[in-house]
């Protein structure tokens, strides 16, 4: 069975797959002071409920935008699984041209997000992440990364507005009945929600108008449900696109790992 990992600033998801099927998908707190064996006892307790077993993992491949991590998860794959983990970083075979100015500073989860969103649909899109930050990435006809924007995630938005606002206080984040709100919850969630799909929607029309027509537009992420249902844009949601990016990523540097 494939590990695949990605782990994020807020978030780190993580799957299982047996060939191209996904077995099981989990999905954690980023914890930056967990150590190898906490991420096994998770790992092997995740797994077992869900009637596998990680001992059956024989390879792994990992995204991760926080550096700190990166130790504690080759500890875990060498310790534990007994494997060479492959982590998403320069000198990975993509199979996607970067078109950007300078192709480091792409992050890995989105050039992740970029191979399996044109890998399963083979056509101009925009991939569109709802993390930590919310990312809009561009891929041509041709297969090509070409760039994109980042915005902060609509949770780091929600949490500027109670840290800064002495008088204003944390709230679920769906989008309430209405936009003219009668309560002040109501109105965070209504100015959070609403305000954030329209910024969703304010960047993809920017994207269209500088392209010249309206591709395809993919959106995943933990809350990609809950915005996207607001938006006016987003034609698909698929929430494991970043997991199947991973494997994919995998297959194409197995050959060179073997």
């Amino acid at each position: 069975m494939l590990l695949a990992i990605d782990v994020g600033n807020t978030n780190t998801v993580i799957g299982l797959f047996d060939g191209d099927k996904g077995k099981a998908y989990w999905r954690i707190r980023t914890l930056e002071d967990a150590t190898a064996d906490e991420y096994w006892l998770m790992l092997h307790n995740m797994a077992t409920l869900d009637g596998l077993h990680p001992r059956d993992i024989d390879g792994v491949i990992i995204s991760c935008v926080v550096p700190t991590i990166t130790g504690a998860l080759e500890d875990l794959c060498r310790r534990f699984l007994r494997v060479r983990p492959l982590f998403v970083g320069p000198g990975i075979k993509t199979g996607m041209p970067i078109r950007y100015d300078n192709p480091r500073e792409v992050g890995a989860d989105r050039i992740v997000n970029a191979v399996a969103a044109y890998e399963k649909y083979r056509c101009s899109l925009i991939a569109v992440d709802f993390g930590t930050a919310t990312t809009f990435d561009y891929i041509n006809e041709a297969g090509e990364y070409e760039g994109g924007a980042i915005a902060p995630g609509v949770k780091i938005a929600a949490e500027a507005l109670f840290i800064q606002a002495s008088k204003l206080f944390r709230v679920e984040l769906t989008a309430p009945a209405k936009v003219i709100a009668k309560d002040t919850a109501s109105a965070i969630q209504s100015g959070v929600m609403y305000g954030y799909a329209s910024l969703v929607d304010g960047v993809l029309n920017k994207m269209f108008d500088e392209l010249g027509f309206r591709p395809k537009v993919v959106a995943t992420g933990g809350l990609a449900k809950v915005i996207t249902s607001q938006t006016k844009f987003v034609d698909e949601v698929d929430e494991n696109l970043t997991m199947d990016g991973l494997r994919i990523l995998y297959q194409r540097n197995l050959p060179s790992r073997k």
